[in-house]
């Protein structure tokens, strides 16, 4: 039906107020429009609910937004038959479902118009140095780094069968206090282990990952073991192929052990088998969402993780585990086979004891693969002897003077002094940047609105107003003017980023400043957390708001946990944020310290 013709023949309560009608007999077909009469933009049969003015009156409050009663009364009567039908695509008896694999049509790209990103040349150089002797204890074995791991397995002083029998041992006397594992896989490791010593003993070494265990955020597929994304509805699910990162790590050889923790849809550090804790002060969860790797690592449950983030998920649990977290630049790791929440987003990185570390599993898992549009190729140059000499870094000495900066954060600017770094006062717009989090909160109920339409939202444990179940009902009622608004904001916070790093290589940032998590996950940036200090906590720190359910652990004597900062880097340019990072590694001297019982 044309629109006119649906003019002449719409009730007279839908149109009265706004419409001229012309009235039929009954049951006579309105006459045809006009030879060359265009249809009305956006018009539709009537359909969906009975809409009033005092519908719009109580939708303004939620929208911030001001209409006057004339305004109000003429949207009431004409949006059964303009907007109310683009709620179509899922109400209509013909309504079209999405499956999890499709994507939106338009792509996020991190680099401007104009603008080169990241370095000419691939090159990828490993540390020379001498790892030293196998250490007698197990123990010690299990904190050496993946380079040290690596050189002892290359060299046959350490079979991946004896590195893999310790991880369990390890994951199976720990991990009932910690509730970093989901699902342990001790005889299909051993079965890889045992695979990766007969192929090294024949000469054929893979590289640095070949028999190295490791374990994976649960979001990420495996071919017949459960991913269950930490939530209670997919308990059961057994994916049939593998994520692109978990087939290129079993291509590099190296031996799944562990799906690990992450809380519920990538969320906070709840999942549906409890509170994942961290190692060093077991009283508070282990933080979010990338809560198992975090975890998991620092009490060497295994030798490296994966893990994932969309707003802080590696940054925040790296911070509070004191391990390393690498984020690297949107795109450079494809997520085919990973779960969605936010796909202009979403990334995944390594978690690991050391910087060099994270650049040998990021070598691993990065290149473009067809299953994610957004996975780009973009060379890697990275030499783990290189010197940080001479290299810019930025800061915001406003943000080093205030919280959440600690003693911690401003001692490392000290130590990029020391390492012959030179640092660089820089500033940024005083502007919302939280509103730029409308575009993670509508990515994410599109991403679920299955889930929270059909009742699956309602089978999470958590239901507090700050998890999923309630900011995914609630982001039903965000615009779609302010989406598209905050997408325009968001090129202009690219283009004060890209001007700060045409100042600096490298800008240092106390990790859990809210503005550079939101900031740098948008516009793509690269992230570097790793542990320079201890701090002293007075009572347990949380990923989530005071609910008088979760009442926050207070102690009579500060506890001593480590802290850490965070390093942003140019896009595509994880090599040069590695040489910085390591620099301050190795001046902090504490990323061997341990957490205590573990």
């Amino acid at each position: 039906m044309t629109r006119r013709r649906f003019l002449k023949t719409a009730p007279l309560g839908l149109l009265a107020a706004t419409t001229t009608v012309i009235a039929q007999p009954p049951g006579a077909t309105p006459p045809p429009a006009p030879a060359g009469a265009p249809p009305t933009l956006g018009a539709q049969p009537p359909t969906g609910p009975a809409i009033t003015s005092a519908t719009f009156a109580e939708a303004e409050k939620l929208m911030q937004v001001k209409l006057t009663p004339a305004q109000r009364a003429m949207a009431a009567e004409a949006w059964p038959t303009s907007l109310a039908g683009l709620m179509k695509r899922r109400t209509a008896a013909n309504k079209m479902p999405l499956g999890e694999d499709v994507a939106p049509m338009s792509r996020f790209d991190p680099v401007l118009p104009d603008t080169k990103a990241g370095p000419a040349r691939a090159r990828f150089v490993r540390g020379a140095a001498d790892p030293g002797p196998l250490p007698a204890s197990d123990d010690d074995i299990a904190y050496a780094s993946v380079a040290r791991l690596s050189r002892w397995i290359e060299a046959r002083q350490l079979t991946s069968e004896r590195l893999t029998n310790i991880y369990i041992a390890r994951c199976r006397r720990f991990d009932p206090r910690l509730l970093a594992v989901i699902t342990l896989l001790p005889e299909r490791a051993l079965e890889q282990a045992r695979q990766a010593d007969r192929e090294i003993a024949a000469g054929h070494y893979r590289g640095p990952l070949h028999g190295i265990p490791y374990g994976v955020k649960d979001l990420l597929d495996t071919a017949g073991i459960a991913t269950t994304w930490g939530a209670e509805p997919l308990k059961d699910r057994v994916p049939v192929t593998d994520a692109a990162v978990i087939a290129r790590l079993h291509e590099a050889g190296a031996v799944l052990l562990a799906k690990l923790s992450l809380g519920a849809l990538a969320m906070n550090d709840i999942w549906f088998g409890g509170q994942t804790r961290n190692p060093w002060l077991p009283e508070e969860g282990a933080s979010g969402s990338s809560a198992g790797p975090g975890a998991a690592m620092a009490a060497a449950l295994v030798a490296f993780t994966i893990g994932s983030e969309t707003g802080g998920s590696i940054v925040s649990p790296s911070t509070r585990c004191g391990v390393t977290g690498l984020r690297p630049t949107y795109g450079r790791v494809p997520r085919t086979g990973a779960m969605t929440l936010c796909w202009s987003l979403d990334k995944l990185g390594p978690m690991t004891r050391s910087v060099e570390d994270a650049m040998l599993v990021l070598r691993a898992i990065a290149g473009p693969d067809a299953g994610d549009t957004a996975s780009v190729r973009a060379p890697l140059d990275f030499n783990a002897g290189a010197s940080a000499r001479g290299l810019k870094i930025g800061y915001l000495p406003e943000w080093l003077r205030e919280a959440p900066a600690t003693d911690v954060d401003r001692a490392a600017l000290e130590l990029a002094k020391k390492a012959g770094m030179k640092p660089v006062p820089v500033a940024l717009p005083d502007w919302p940047y939280m509103s730029l989090n409308t575009i993670l909160f509508a990515e994410a109920a599109a991403a679920f609105e299955d889930w929270t339409r059909d009742g699956r939202m309602d089978l999470l444990s958590e239901q507090t107003p700050d998890a999923w179940p309630n900011l995914l009902r609630e982001a039903r009622f965000l615009s779609a003017v302010d989406f598209v608004q905050a997408d325009r904001m968001r090129r202009l916070v690219a283009e004060r980023m890209a001007a700060i790093f045409r100042q600096v290589d490298v800008l240092l940032v106390p990790s859990l400043r809210d503005e550079m998590i939101v900031i740098s996950n948008n516009t793509g940036h690269p992230s570097l957390t790793l542990r320079t200090g201890f701090v002293h906590v007075s009572e347990a720190r949380s990923d989530w708001a005071p609910h008088p359910s979760r009442p926050v652990p207070k102690f009579a004597q500060p506890r001593r946990v480590p802290h850490g900062v965070t390093l942003i880097g140019r896009l595509f340019d994880e090599g040069t944020l590695a040489r910085a990072g390591m620099a301050l590694e190795r001046l902090a001297g504490v990323a061997q310290e341990r957490p205590p019982g573990f």
